[in-house]
């Protein structure tokens, strides 16, 4: 048996955690032994290792897929806060890795590309962009519902206080986005990958906006439709089902555009594309505004990424200085900038503590591992929030019309209800 003796274990696991300074937890075999990183302390958690191979993934060629695998095949578990454990993860991926590992995450990262373009074409080609995006949302809306809320809302919340319940925070943050845009009875906006319909419902509902909304995803756009029928703004609210470089749309054809958890699709290589689409769009002195999460710039991507191999194929993070000299580049002007990065940490708490709270439910329409998936990515992501290696930034572009940005010389108007931009009751 692969080290047999309480003495080598306690050896190894010394020497793996030498300088480990997080919080601490302790590790348990599938025979019942028990290591913990500060004896005498409680710990935060438990890294339960149900046999052999979880423990050599551990110890012997750690990597992002390796650990997240064993933990969707139930290998590997963990007790008590789930947060915790992402301190631990981040010691043991950031040790030196031997030439072995480093060899295996470069054949694994090249397999996984060349299927990808065997089957679906090159990295973000309209086909591959629709596969990946399939994969990820198109699971069934009783999924979501039991977290997300009945906002369906699958985006960072805004909280004003940090107990707001996510329903309020959710409602808080469409709310936010129409402000910032300064939307007015009759503006023709535009939302960019809509999910289930809640800002082009929102805008049409209580702004009077005429919205439209496009996604991607099938089941996000049947759900969509049927949101609009249902909350009676039908006559002012649509979706369509369409990749956004394909909306047959003539030239300034909005006045408003906002695409909320969509840009982080886009890639490096398509963003001066992304953002020359959108000014097109959008009527001289019209008003963009971009949600999206954005890595820091010192943070490279970790290869053989476990969200890119489970969650978002083909996803990419970019720094926001990219993003920004971008948009600059196809002749938008950058007007504002807010870091929504502690919101996205509360949000995705919430979702997490939903999804345990709600499991036998959900288990009901995906399956274990789908499960165990998303709830790993989820608790990792806030985790990547908390410690700063990515945000989720407010980006506000105007199209200057002859140098008149059209927006306010300060912030207060987007938190003052004024005459012209009063919210309609329902």
């Amino acid at each position: 048996m692969m080290y047999d003796s309480s003495e080598q274990r306690n050896r190894v696991l010394a020497s793996l955690f030498r300088y480990y300074d997080g919080s601490v937890f302790s590790i348990r075999l599938w025979d019942g032994w028990q290591w913990s990183s500060s004896p005498g302390v409680e710990p935060a958690c438990t890294i339960v290792l149900r046999n052999e191979k979880a423990l050599k993934t551990l110890l012997v060629s750690p990597n992002e897929i390796g650990l997240g695998e064993a933990f969707i095949h139930r290998d590997l578990d963990v007790e008590g806060d789930v947060f915790s454990v992402f301190s631990v993860a981040e010691h043991i991926l950031n040790r030196q890795e031997n030439l072995h590992s480093r060899i295996v995450a470069k054949a694994t990262q090249a397999a996984v590309g060349l299927g990808q373009w065997m089957v679906n074409g090159p990295h973000h080609s309209l086909a591959r962009d629709r596969a990946a995006i399939a994969y990820h949302y198109d699971q069934p809306v009783e999924f979501f519902r039991p977290w997300l809320g009945k906002s369906l809302v699958y985006s960072c919340a805004y909280f004003r206080n940090c107990d707001d319940p996510l329903d309020l925070a959710q409602e808080q943050k469409l709310a936010l986005i129409c402000d910032k845009l300064r939307l007015l009875r009759g503006d023709r906006f535009l939302d960019i990958g809509c999910g289930w319909g809640s800002l082009p419902i929102c805008a049409a509902r209580h702004y009077g906006a005429n919205s439209l909304g496009i996604t991607l995803s099938r089941a996000q756009y049947e759900e969509a439709r049927r949101r609009i029928d249902v909350s009676e703004v039908g006559d002012r609210c649509d979706v369509v089902l369409c990749d956004y470089r394909r909306l047959n749309r003539e030239p300034h054809s909005f006045d408003k555009i906002a695409s909320v958890g969509m840009f982080e699709h886009v890639g490096l290589t398509n963003l001066r594309q992304y953002f020359r689409t959108v000014r097109g769009w959008l009527r001289p002195g019209g008003v963009f505004l971009n949600h999206g999460i954005a890595r820091a710039y010192d943070s490279s991507p970790r290869k053989n990424s476990f969200i890119d191999h489970y969650v978002f194929p083909d996803g990419q993070l970019v720094a926001l200085s990219q993003a920004m000299q971008a948009a600059e580049a196809e002749g938008l002007e950058v007007r504002d900038i807010e870091n929504l990065r502690e919101h996205y940490e509360l949000t995705l708490r919430r979702w997490v503590a939903a999804l345990q709270a709600n499991a036998n439910d959900l288990l009901r329409h995906v399956s274990s591992e789908t499960y165990r998936i998303w709830l790993l990515y989820m608790a990792g992501s806030a985790a990547a929030f908390r410690r700063g290696s990515i945000a989720v930034y407010q980006l506000l572009l105007s199209r200057p019309d002859n140098g008149i940005s059209g927006l306010p010389l300060t912030r207060e108007d987007w938190y003052a209800e004024s005459p012209d931009r009063k919210r309609i009751e329902v």
